[in-house]
């Protein structure tokens, strides 16, 4: 269910802002108000509290937030909030900047591996990802796990593509299971 109300409010605010060609300039604002809002749990609880009144949410809100972001971010978080989607706030921005990165052909990869990656080979896996993906710009994330062993895990949104030497050795386990003597 908040995967599909992420995805409804995310989308409006996504089409409101290609509509008024305001992409970048509303990605910029939401960006800060998730670090504002991160910074400011406070915030959150009072817009989450179930015995304060809607109304009242909403006059907070245009207090802190009128003359310092954009009327149309401003009446999106009015929205939510009369709405009663405001626990969900995070993940309908996430959803909106995804979507723009989509829009703007950015991927977003992760990169788990056993060591550390030099520089040179950060640049080559981009690079290759580059080349086999449609995206034109590598948002890359690189994690460690050492239960890898050797190889590496590639993830790109909800795609994939494990090369790790735990899940060769787990795969060839399998077999020699399957094997009758």
């Amino acid at each position: 269910m908040a995967k599909l109300i992420s995805k409804t409010y995310g989308d409006a605010l996504f089409e409101l802002a290609v509509e008024q060609d305001k992409v970048d300039a509303l990605l910029e604002e939401i960006e800060q108000l998730k670090q504002v809002l991160s910074e400011n749990e406070e915030f959150g609880r009072l817009m989450n509290h179930p015995k304060i009144l809607k109304e009242e949410k909403i006059q907070v809100a245009r207090n802190v937030f009128e003359g310092r972001m954009s009327g149309e971010l401003l009446g999106f978080l009015t929205i939510i909030i009369s709405k009663d989607r405001y626990r969900d706030i995070d993940a309908i921005l996430d959803y909106f900047i995804a979507e723009v990165k989509q829009y703007k052909g950015i991927g977003v990869a992760t990169v788990t591996t056993a060591v550390p990656l030099r520089a040179e080979q950060r640049k080559k896996v981009e690079q290759r990802l580059l080349e086999t993906t449609s995206y034109k710009k590598m948002e890359m994330n690189y994690l460690l796990d050492q239960s890898l062993i050797g190889g590496m895990v590639i993830r790109i949104g909800d795609r994939v593509v494990d090369s790790s030497i735990s899940t060769k050795l787990n795969e060839l386990q399998k077999e020699l299971l399957k094997v009758q003597l």
